[in-house]
């Protein structure tokens, strides 16, 4: 599907034109969006717009590339990634602009782009030309990896409180796809800060020198959140490193406790032993209290060695009636 918006030297502003239109002489500028084209549509890239076709095989790949900026010899080709708010991952954005023109192509619907497409006809700012509908359009996607990046915070404490309360398995799974989502952010939210460093610091763009203060605000957003990714990576491994250390002193408090169940019964085993023997001559198996009072010397062995390692702190029997 191709929409086609243009300025008139007359001030007027034209939507759904015929192509062909863009090249009359008293177009100021115009911009042509391109989304999901088929195969003719692609075609009108090179054939009438005479994009290159490295250009143009970045704008139509499926695979997600690297926000990035590459100049032509009379346009600037801009790479740039939005993001998909449930699955983190960048939705590529091509842009072909120069003072004249704004061409964008794109596979799949991308919320921000149509809604600076709706607001031209009533925002003055947009009418200045393809320079000001770049930065918007920029400056809304980077508006939206906000809620993302403090998606990620949430979750992140959200998992260290219940790992100091409730500590549970799943802890260390929904970690992992934090970690996961952070990458991915990552590869979104760096490359597009160098985009704006080398943008900023580009002298082949002197058509937008006028709005450096804006494109400049927009790096200033995209350094704070490379700050915040890092910080919260740090966190991560923090958190990671706290429920492993928890895990760890669970494991041993078990295998304590189960050492100590098996110390406790090692001298009632022995005197079993002793009296399981099958010899003739054993003087107690004739006793007539013989049974109970094995019983009642195995019942004192084996609280005295409870109580003992109780009071040793060995089992923390103390401690979880003061947590409760």
């Amino acid at each position: 599907m191709i929409k086609i918006c243009m300025l008139k030297t007359n001030g007027q502003l034209v939507f759904d034109a015929p192509l062909e239109e863009t090249k009359a002489k008293d177009t100021l500028w115009y911009w042509v969006d391109f989304f999901n084209p088929k195969e003719e549509e692609a075609k009108l890239l090179k054939r009438f717009f005479y994009f290159h076709p490295l250009a143009v095989e970045d704008c139509l790949d499926n695979q997600s590339g690297r926000p990035k900026l590459d100049f032509y010899e009379n346009y600037a080709f801009f790479l740039v990634h939005a993001l998909d708010k449930k699955e983190f991952e960048g939705k590529e954005i091509g842009v072909f602009m120069n003072k004249e023109m704004i061409v964008t192509v794109h596979q799949r619907p991308v919320n921000e782009l149509d809604e600076v497409w709706r607001s031209i006809a009533e925002n003055e700012r947009l009418r200045q030309g393809p320079a000001s509908i770049l930065h918007r359009l920029i400056d809304r996607f980077v508006d939206e990896y906000f809620p993302l990046v403090y998606h990620v915070e949430d979750a992140l404490n959200s998992i260290d409180e219940e790992l100091d309360t409730n500590p549970r398995n799943n802890l260390i799974d929904r970690l992992f796809d934090i970690r996961h989502h952070m990458s991915k952010l990552r590869r979104t939210i760096i490359p597009m800060r160098d985009l704006l460093y080398r943008l900023l610091n580009s002298t082949r763009l002197e058509y937008i020198e006028d709005r450096h203060i804006y494109f400049g605000d927009i790096h200033d957003h995209l350094l704070k959140l490379v700050e915040m990714l890092e910080s919260y990576r740090e966190f991560s491994s923090d958190v990671r490193d706290s429920y492993l250390s928890v895990s760890s002193d669970k494991m041993n408090n078990i295998m304590m406790t189960l050492t100590i169940i098996t110390t406790i019964f090692m001298p009632l085993t022995f005197i079993a032993g002793i009296y399981g023997m099958n010899f003739d001559n054993m003087p107690e198996l004739h006793a007539s209290y013989g049974y109970f009072l094995v019983l009642a010397v195995m019942a004192v062995i084996a609280a005295g060695m409870f109580f003992m390692f109780v009071k040793a702190g060995w089992l923390q029997l103390r401690n979880k009636k003061k947590q409760k």
